[in-house]
């Protein structure tokens, strides 16, 4: 064979050999690539198939490989195609149940669902990281907080509520708003009638007053006021509206401030105009009773201003002094379930200065 003859051969011969390399390396590609996982474009499914090449080449459970399937995962979301999304990252934590990146993958899953309208389903993801993975630091955040803020938001379930902030404080105390969380876990507690719990967070709470908490504009009041009544003696409390009012009105008949002061309640008694003016409240909390009865005859009405009801009255008085003339005495329901003792009893609660409007 001549030397020309020779050349051809042997180039025909690479060229048969490169186009049976290439063939075969194609088919092993397209036997490990599941054709359901390419999708969109020509470019995205070439961007797919690059991907997928490239994890197939990454040592399991390393950073490299968290990142390839990061991006692969990320591109499914910018696609809004959650479902193959959820399959695929369903297959990589079920294949491999020791990657440290599970809970990432779980919580990406976890936001599918919600991105497709099925909370539950999320909610059941949220809560399964926080049970069953470690915990995971991905661009400085918390993945078992992300999901505690997202369980706490979506749950209706008291019982779960407590839990879930309870693990929040506790866990993440340097990482979260400590004053609305107090605040809340006291609400939540004594929705499942935890009232020694309710207390303590209220209790906690107390050195964050001032901060803001959406939809509970009188937050730092209210705590005080379960805080202060559960710690005092309640010892001016009466067991029925009708033995509260008839001391009362013997105390003015008699006109009798000082007897009449021992019926105030002493935690959280207040006094101030029906417009609740800051300053006037502020000027009446600690107004002494003898200097208005002095003098003067205060009188009441026979019955009850029409607008009481079952757990609150209002006692029309007059005669108090010449600025202040009228004031409506304000009687109130206990509500205080931590003592059976104690809740449903009356208690003159406070005073309302001026006619009623």
């Amino acid at each position: 064979m001549d030397k020309a003859k020779k050349h051809r051969f042997l180039v025909n011969l690479l060229l048969i050999f490169s186009v049976f390399f290439v063939s075969v390396t194609c088919t092993i590609e397209a036997a490990w690539i599941d054709p359901y996982y390419i999708t969109g474009t020509k470019e995205e499914q070439a961007k797919f198939r690059e991907l997928f090449n490239l994890l197939r080449l990454e040592e399991k459970g390393t950073e490299d490989e968290f990142a390839v399937i990061r991006e692969i995962a990320a591109s499914y979301a910018r696609l809004g195609d959650y479902d193959r999304l959820i399959h695929f990252l369903s297959g990589e934590t079920i294949g491999n149940q020791a990657n440290p990146y599970n809970a990432f993958y779980n919580l990406m899953i976890a936001y599918a669902y919600m991105q497709q309208g099925s909370k539950p389903i999320a909610m059941l993801y949220f809560d399964l990281i926080i049970k069953n993975y470690p915990d995971l630091i991905i661009n400085d955040e918390s993945i078992h907080l992300v999901c505690l803020r997202n369980l706490i938001d979506l749950n209706e379930d008291p019982g779960r509520l407590v839990r879930y902030y309870n693990e929040m404080i506790n866990n993440f105390s340097d990482k979260i708003d400590l004053g609305p969380a107090y605040f809340m876990l006291g609400q939540i507690c004594e929705q499942v009638g935890d009232w020694n719990g309710a207390i303590a967070a209220y209790a906690n709470y107390l050195p964050f007053a001032g901060t803001i908490i959406p939809g509970y504009p009188n937050s730092e009041q209210y705590a005080k006021q379960q805080v202060d009544f559960s710690k005092s003696a309640k010892d001016w409390t009466f067991e029925s509206l009708p033995r509260l009012r008839a001391a009362v009105e013997s105390a003015l008949e008699d006109n009798d401030p000082y007897r009449l002061m021992q019926y105030q309640a002493k935690v959280n008694f207040f006094a101030r105009s029906w417009e609740q003016m800051d300053v006037e409240n502020i000027r009446m909390t600690a107004f002494n009773l003898a200097q208005f009865m002095y003098g003067n005859k205060i009188r009441y009405e026979k019955n009850l201003d029409a607008s009481s009801n079952a757990t609150e009255a209002f006692l029309r008085t007059t005669g108090w002094s010449i600025s202040l003339n009228t004031w409506y005495l304000y009687f109130r329901k206990i509500n205080f379930p931590q003592d059976p003792e104690i809740h449903g009893r009356w208690e003159w609660a406070g005073i309302y200065y001026g006619e009623k409007f």
